[in-house]
């Protein structure tokens, strides 16, 4: 059988932190940023984690990516 490739989109879009975890960033931060309130824009700034129930399935994805 075949190895598995590394999904290239994801591999782009996604950080695998020491301990594990991946980091990514917000959606929605392209263009349009007039019509999103300040604290949306705020709150998009920051990184967040891939939550524990798609960790799986990513980590195969991106298994190769340190």
């Amino acid at each position: 059988m075949p190895k598995m490739k590394t999904h290239s989109g994801t591999k782009k879009r996604m950080k695998r932190t020491a301990s594990g975890k991946i980091k990514v960033s917000h959606a929605h931060r392209g263009h349009l940023l007039t019509n999103k309130s300040k604290s949306a824009r705020r709150a998009n700034r920051s990184a967040t984690f891939i939550d524990k129930s798609d960790l799986k399935r990513i980590k195969k994805q991106i298994s190769n990516v340190k």
